[in-house]
């Protein structure tokens, strides 16, 4: 136990999944005072489950466990938004929503203003490291598992009073502690990704549920002839390729949506190619002051980083990124964060117009 540890106070954010449950036990173990707050989103079973679950993990570590009920929140600032930027005809990311109002947000400030913490602890997969007194997030050991895309709206308020226990870690490391220690979510499966959302229930149905059935043509966007129809524009993503259904001499990807025609544009994968966006409302995790510079750019959390050149005008919080190699799939709503090209640590991010 570290003796330095033992006056810093500890709030988790604890989900009772194996990450956020391993992450209680580690601090614990190193001696910091810890306290769990589980955030109820959405007022039904599901989410009661999760907060038994919660307190199931407290119980056996013998923590204290709060309960926020922040379900009015996540409505407004996540389910009202994913619901929109579908019928914008964008794609959204609830998970960066979610970690910015909610996780980062509400819970954050609970545990910082109401219990006094010193600390706010995620299960989250990324590294804070303090340069010259600027705190920087670098990639976590286990790059497979790296969350840094959805955490770039952090800013030094928040990374300044942020722990990442497990960015040392490996998942198969994490889920040995879970069983050596006996942990109730030692047996725990990965969360999907829309927490929402549960199973049967698919975004698709989901979507086509609130929207209804909606006939609208299906464009190749070579030709701008129709070859098609379709239920409803919201029903596709850029790149998306299966459920299209029409038969043709080459695959075909979706690679435009017309929200206001209820058009469909598909193409071939050749189509899906760009080599530069644009973005709005950006944000860096310190301060910045760089008009025009390399980086490299994520456009979506499971690709590759890819150099590009960036240019913003700080003025309007916009900006232009130019791939030095064409990308796929470049879609609106998605954020497009950028790194540094030596040391990969993250810089700041945007969303796509």
């Amino acid at each position: 136990m570290d003796k330095q540890s033992k006056n810093i106070k500890v709030a988790v954010a604890l989900s009772g999944g194996l990450d956020s449950s391993v992450t209680c036990f580690l601090l614990k173990k190193q001696g910091y005072d810890v306290v769990a707050v589980t955030a109820k989103m959405v007022d039904d079973a599901k989410f009661e489950q999760i907060v038994n679950n919660a307190k199931k993990v407290a119980d056996k570590l013998s923590i204290p466990h709060y309960v926020i009920d922040v379900s009015k929140e996540f409505k407004k600032d996540v389910i009202d938004y994913f619901e929109n930027s579908y019928r914008n005809g964008q794609t959204p990311n609830p998970c960066i929503l979610c970690n910015r109002t909610i996780k980062w947000g509400q819970l954050f400030d609970f545990a910082i203003n109401n219990l006094g913490c010193d600390y706010v602890a995620s299960g989250h997969y990324a590294r804070i490291i303090n340069d010259n007194g600027i705190k920087k997030m670098y990639p976590a050991k286990d790059l497979q598992k790296d969350q840094q895309y959805y955490l770039f709206e952090l800013n030094q308020s928040h990374l300044n009073r942020i722990m990442f226990p497990l960015n040392d870690y490996t998942k198969d490391d994490i889920r040995k502690i879970a069983l050596e220690n006996n942990l109730p979510s030692r047996s725990s499966k990965e969360s999907q990704d829309i927490c929402f959302i549960t199973k049967p229930m698919t975004t698709k149905k989901y979507i086509t549920e609130k929207f209804g059935h909606k006939k609208g043509d299906f464009v190749y966007i070579k030709s701008n002839k129709k070859i098609g129809t379709h239920d409803g524009f919201y029903q596709y993503t850029i790149g998306q390729r299966k459920g299209i259904g029409i038969a043709w001499e080459e695959p075909l990807y979706v690679v435009k949506l017309d929200a206001p025609q209820n058009i469909v544009y598909v193409g071939t994968k050749e189509d899906l190619l760009k080599n530069e966006l644009t973005i709005h409302d950006i944000k860096f995790q310190y301060p910045f002051d760089k008009s025009q510079f390399s980086a490299n750019v994520k456009i979506r959390y499971n690709m590759q980083a890819q150099k590009a050149q960036i240019a913003l005008d700080y003025k309007n919080k916009t900006g232009k990124i130019v791939f030095e190699m064409p990308v796929t799939s470049v879609t609106s709503g998605q954020a497009a964060v950028f790194y540094d090209v030596n040391d990969n640590h993250l810089i700041g991010g945007g969303w796509i117009d």
